[in-house]
C-alpha cells in the first residue's frame, strides 16, 4: 500500500516536473511562445506542441508510476484522474476561448495516456517472503 501511495505522489510530482521541462524546451523552440503563452493567444502549431507535451507527459508519468509501484493496478489510473480532475475546471473556465477539438483532445486521451504508459513497464507480482 505504500508503494502504491509513494506511486501516485512520484507519477503527481513527475507529471508536474517533466511538463514544465517541455514548456520551457517550447519557449526556446517556437517563436512567438513566449508571447503567446500568458495571453493564451496559440498559433495551430503551438497547440499541437502543447497537446503533444501533455500527451508525453502523461506517458512519462505512468511509466514512473509503475517503476515505482510495479504490482499497482490502480496507481496509473489514479495518477490520470486526479490529473484530469486537476486540470478539467481550467478548461470548463476557458472553454470558450480554445476550440472544442482542443479542450477534448487534451482531457479525453489524458487518463488513457498515463495507463498506456504504465503498461510500457512490465507489471511485477510482489514477491512472496
Amino acid at each position: 500500500m505504500w508503494r502504491t501511495l509513494l506511486g501516485i505522489l512520484v507519477g503527481l510530482v513527475v507529471w508536474a516536473l517533466v511538463v514544465s521541462l517541455i514548456d520551457r524546451g517550447l519557449r526556446l523552440w517556437l517563436p512567438g511562445y513566449v508571447t503567446a503563452e500568458p495571453l493564451l493567444q496559440f498559433t495551430l502549431a503551438m497547440k499541437i506542441a502543447r497537446l503533444s507535451m501533455a500527451a508525453v507527459t502523461s506517458l512519462v508519468a505512468g511509466a514512473v508510476v509503475r517503476a515505482v509501484a510495479p504490482a499497482s493496478r490502480w496507481a496509473p489510473w489514479i495518477v490520470g484522474l486526479v490529473t484530469l480532475a486537476m486540470f478539467a475546471p481550467w478548461h470548463i473556465q476557458h472553454w470558450n476561448m480554445f476550440p472544442v477539438w482542443y479542450h477534448l483532445s487534451f482531457l479525453v486521451p489524458l487518463v488513457p495516456l498515463v495507463v498506456l504508459g504504465a503498461a510500457l513497464i512490465p507489471q511485477r507480482k510482489p514477491q512472496e517472503r
